[in-house]
């Protein structure tokens, strides 16, 4: 077992569609546990050191209005290799080529407003989940459940 965290961030797009439940329901029926939530608008100077690595792309300033543009829910999901799972969970970037059953396959119909972002290494949950959230926000708990999703 390799149990990890990682960051997910419904986009404004899927709090706007009501899809905030959906979401956080399919993360915890895949055993995933929910350790940090919250509603947030994210600031154009959070935008823009969120999406450092884009800067100078073409997307880029549609990306910052588009990320800035309404409430976002952020997470800090724990599991077994949740960076991993979390990832297929959410399914390709371009929803047009996702998987029926994963988030942006069931609900996305856009790259450009694709419903949800997902941490894509334990690096970049580290970065962006400190970017989110300070250390006092993250739980630690054991939920009923993980001596049967993680016990021997």
């Amino acid at each position: 077992m390799t149990k990890e965290r990682t960051f997910s961030l419904i986009k404004p797009d899927g709090v706007q569609r009501g899809f905030i439940g959906d979401i956080v329901s399919r993360f915890e029926r895949k055993g995933l546990k929910i350790v940090a939530m919250k509603m947030v608008v994210v600031s154009e100077d959070l935008a823009k050191s969120y999406y450092s690595e884009h800067i100078g792309k073409p997307f880029f300033e549609p990306l910052t209005r588009y990320i800035t543009s309404g409430p976002s829910v952020a997470m800090v999901l724990e599991g077994d290799q949740a960076v991993k799972v979390a990832r297929k969970m959410m399914g390709a970037t371009n929803p047009i080529d996702a998987d029926q059953g994963t988030i942006r396959g069931d609900f996305g119909l856009h790259v450009g407003k694709n419903i949800i972002h997902g941490s894509d290494s334990l690096t970049s949950a580290e970065r962006e989940i400190s970017q989110f959230f300070t250390e006092e926000e993250i739980t630690n708990y054991k939920k009923v459940d993980e001596d049967w999703l993680y016990g021997e």
